[in-house]
């Protein structure tokens, strides 16, 4: 029986993207037979303290050989003489969900290191998973060889197409456009962007609401709420937090329109379960987006454009017919999306295939 353990920093169960896609992997690999572990690092990845590297290097060290090792980046990348050290007895499998110099707000004379590094450490792997074509690009200054990397698409859970709050048909209420938007506020997520083009929009109809952590970067909540205020938004704006599975199903299905003017994703799994919502995106060009949204279900808008995000926010709240005619675009396009049962296919492709391949040192 195969066997993988996954190195992740902090609690698996954290509800961002890139957790919730190792979770379904594992959870995946398991159904197809794979005896599955975790191996929990220290919180304080990527930016570990002393303490969290001597943990980490305790924890590989405590391996058994030959252990195939799923290793995510945003702790991997920075631990590369720690992968340099086990790298002849342990069987590194890299899993980059972008890399981490491509994060927004990384201080210029950091990206750099953060290249350096997460290329060395990228160095003694097996090979490297990676969770979108767009990825594979952006993996040109780390050095690994086309034939190391594969490209495994996260999948995408079977959703109920969204009622909304005006339903899919002709409009029968005045209520407000519900708009949503799934993101830790974060800056690469580009709340700024948002609340800058809803201020512009305050004389239209719409309620936005907001899930994902307002704890995981603190300065960047505190700048939006105060963005809110200054715009005199707080009764237009809701706070929802982090949301369970059902309480998020809920939330794709009382909603009306997706937005999210992400600066980076790798992938972008929230706009994928938008679409397998049915609901009419507004986002950015980034990461697999392109992909996932065309002309004939939403709008993509150039990175940080406040104009271009508040006429396309316009077009979706003031113009019934054109958001119910996009939000039909997205019910047709949800049947093309990957589902986790193929991804854990394809997991199991690349572990096994990289598991057998022979160490590259540089």
């Amino acid at each position: 029986m195969p066997a993988v353990t996954l190195l992740v920093p902090g609690d698996l169960g954290t509800r961002t993207g890139g957790y919730g896609y190792d979770r379904e992997i594992l959870a995946g690999l398991a159904r197809l037979g794979w005896t599955t572990s975790v191996c929990a690092l220290d919180a304080s990845f990527p930016l570990p303290t002393p303490e969290a590297r001597a943990h980490a290097s305790r924890a590989l060290a405590a391996l058994p050989d030959d252990a195939v090792v799923l290793a995510d980046g945003l702790a991997f990348g920075v631990l590369d003489r720690e992968a340099a050290h086990e790298a002849a007895r342990l069987r590194f499998v890299g899993l980059v969900h972008h890399p981490l110099a491509l994060e927004n707000g990384v201080p210029a004379d950091r990206v750099p290191v953060l290249v350096a590094s997460e290329r060395r450490a990228l160095a003694g792997t097996r090979g490297v998973v990676v969770t979108s074509h767009a990825t594979v690009a952006s993996l040109a200054p780390y050095d690994v060889p086309a034939d190391r990397i594969a490209v495994v698409l996260p999948g995408t859970p079977e959703l109920p197409l969204a009622r909304g709050t005006r339903g899919r048909g002709p409009i029968r209420t005045t209520a407000p456009v519900a708009l949503l938007s799934v993101a830790t506020l974060t800056p690469r997520k580009g709340h700024d962007v948002l609340v800058a083009a809803l201020a512009r929009l305050a004389h239209l109809p719409w309620h936005l609401t907001l899930a994902g952590s307002v704890t995981m970067h603190a300065p960047t909540t505190a700048a939006v709420r105060s963005a809110i205020e200054a715009h005199g938004l707080v009764d237009r704006v809701t706070f929802a937090g982090d949301l369970d599975e059902a309480a998020l199903r809920a939330a794709y299905d009382a909603a009306d329109v997706f937005v999210l003017p992400t600066r980076h994703e790798g992938y972008g799994m929230a706009i994928a379960e938008a679409v397998a919502a049915g609901l009419p995106v507004v986002a950015t060009p980034t990461g697999a987006i392109p992909a996932l949204v065309d002309d004939a279900s939403g709008a993509l808008v150039p990175i940080g454009d406040v104009d271009a995000l508040t006429a396309a926010l316009a077009r979706m709240v003031g113009d019934d017919a054109v958001r119910i005619s996009l939000a039909a675009g997205a019910s047709r396009r949800r049947d093309t999306l990957p589902r986790w049962a193929d991804s854990a296919m394809a997991m199991d492709h690349a572990l096994r295939r990289f598991a057998a391949n022979g160490i590259v040192q540089r």
